[in-house]
């Protein structure tokens, strides 16, 4: 479940950093490993913070683990299939990609990890197993994003949104039973 939850959370990065590699002109390697790097560490993070709050959760509601599992990865896949339904005419064309740029995408895209990491830590053990795969991943697929993103094309992100929604919907409908 925590390779299949990784690779869910990772096409958004993989996306967002796609994105950047044909918008961004001379986007340059060391910046993609910044990129990966800032990414697989809020991950990591984010997705700790939410498996000790899920832990703390599951020890006070011990019935509800389940339920609260389902509904927060259905939300999140949910969001993510919202997303690329969106029209995207605000969308503007990155010119830099300096620390602040980087901090808030990793901030954006680290913020579903807290969440499926909530319902990790309501669901499953291994802290460190669950944040090293997740944070592995992201930074990986961040990697190849940058690295294959001039060869994606623009219709990818809403492909992989709706792929990486339907997982996480999928995911969650398993931890009912």
């Amino acid at each position: 479940m925590v390779f299949l939850l990784a690779f869910s959370l990772g096409i958004d990065v993989f996306a967002v950093s796609a994105s950047c590699s044909m918008s961004v002109p001379r986007f340059r390697e060391r910046q993609v490993y910044l990129l990966a790097l800032c990414f697989g560490l809020f991950h990591i993070c984010t997705t700790a913070l939410g498996v000790l709050a899920g832990q703390f959760i599951s020890d006070q509601m011990h019935g509800v683990g389940r339920w609260l599992s389902f509904a927060l990865l259905a939300f999140i896949g949910g969001q993510m299939i919202w997303e690329t339904k969106r029209e995207d005419k605000d969308e503007q064309e990155i010119k830099t990609l300096g620390w602040g740029r980087m901090l808030t995408l990793a901030i954006a895209t680290s913020i579903d990890a807290l969440a499926a990491g909530v319902s990790l830590g309501v669901t499953a053990g291994g802290l460190v197993f669950a944040c090293a795969v997740i944070g592995g991943a992201a930074f990986l697929m961040t990697l190849g994003g940058a690295f294959l993103g001039e060869h994606v094309g623009g219709k990818f992100h809403k492909q992989a949104g709706l792929i990486g929604g339907l997982v996480l919907i999928g995911l969650g409908v398993r931890s009912l039973f």
